[in-house]
């Protein structure tokens, strides 16, 4: 099984190409968000847990998340490969990540970075307020400090992969199917030293 864990800034493009990286190899798209809003509408203890958490304004720990990952490889262990959007997200979480996919006999093979300018993400998600009435990308302050958030947990995450000789950075700029085929680029020589 291949795992790639795949990052970027707030209006990077993270979600449009893990579903075309998906499609394309056969992985399974893993959005944490999504993730997490299944185990809620399941009511399974893990959702009740975090519907909880979130419902009081907090953000859910790393244990809860972690938790509900572990629940989702371990009934997912026979696909192709899994492509994680945006997880982990903090240097603990990367950690307990390693030590769940080792109890499989798995590993993460590549932490994929799409590199995008503050400016460029600012303007892409002006844009995308003005298509989709998302709140949150409509104020260009909270764009701001959503894109500062992004780098003050997701670099030491970054650090954690370049240790590992596991992350890969990828100019994010161009048209979606220009990055998509530096992306290709990347998973190509993944699977080909898988041998699959």
């Amino acid at each position: 099984m291949i795992n790639i864990v795949l990052f970027g800034p707030p209006g990077a493009g993270k979600g449009t190409q893990a579903k075309m990286l998906s499609e394309k190899y056969g992985f399974n798209h893993i959005s944490t968000g999504e993730v997490i809003r299944n185990e809620i509408q399941r009511g399974t203890a893990l959702g009740k847990q975090v519907k909880e958490v979130i419902e009081s304004g907090r953000l859910a720990s790393d244990e809860l998340v972690i938790g509900i990952i572990e629940e989702y490889m371990a009934s997912h262990s026979d696909c192709k490969g899994n492509i994680f959007d945006g997880f982990p997200r903090t240097t603990p979480q990367a950690e307990a990540f390693d030590v769940i996919l080792e109890k499989h006999a798995n590993r993460v093979d590549v932490m994929v970075s799409l590199d995008v300018p503050d400016e460029e993400l600012i303007a892409r998600l002006l844009l995308r307020a003005e298509v989709s009435g998302r709140a949150d990308d409509a104020d260009e302050s909270v764009i701001r400090n959503r894109i500062d958030v992004y780098k003050a947990q997701t670099a030491v995450v970054a650090d954690y992969y370049a240790k590992q000789g596991k992350y890969i950075p990828i100019d994010g700029l161009g048209t979606i199917d220009e990055v998509f085929a530096r992306l290709c680029e990347v998973v190509d020589r993944v699977v080909a030293k898988e041998g699959r």
